[in-house]
């Protein structure tokens, strides 16, 4: 019976172990450790102001031209190059990129904002997305899919 309870209390702990590395992110093998990729609350917003016209496509992805995203998606672009003001609290907050879809980056290399969406009561699916790098990629079902956006091409 004591071994019985001993077994369960490991699995138990071992599934916390593995759940902690999970919801933490683990860093892939040939990236920068976690620590490499942080930058300070003023970096990031100076990578989020920093012009994105030349940014080679880093993914698979398709590509949006800007100009054919919706206009409210064009008013997000046109906040993140000013650095703000952003309409809702979670704009400008860390992206897990939980999904893998977008290239695998340290932990909080990626910064998202709400693109508005006529009609919702809350902040809608509709988002764009800040690599470290100043790639951006545009979704608007919530995650389920990204879209490179081509700038000043």
């Amino acid at each position: 019976m004591k071994i019985t309870r001993l077994t369960a209390l490991l699995a138990v702990i071992m599934g916390l172990v593995v759940l902690a590395f999970v919801l933490l992110g683990t860093p892939q093998p040939g990236t920068a450790p976690p620590e490499a990729g942080r930058t300070s609350p003023a970096a990031s917003a100076t990578a989020a102001r920093t012009p994105a016209a030349g940014v080679v496509n880093p993914s698979r992805l398709t590509e949006i031209m800007a100009s054919e995203l919706p206009p409210e998606a064009r008013q997000t672009l046109n906040l993140i190059s000013k650095g703000g003001p952003y309409p809702y609290p979670r704009d400008n907050v860390p992206f897990g990129n939980f999904e893998r879809i977008l290239p695998q980056k340290p932990s909080g290399y990626y910064r998202e904002f709400t693109v508005i969406t006529p009609g919702e009561s809350d902040r809608g699916a509709r988002r764009i997305v800040v690599g470290g790098g100043s790639e951006k990629y545009f979704t608007a079902d919530h995650y389920g899919s990204f879209k490179f956006i081509a700038e000043g091409k």
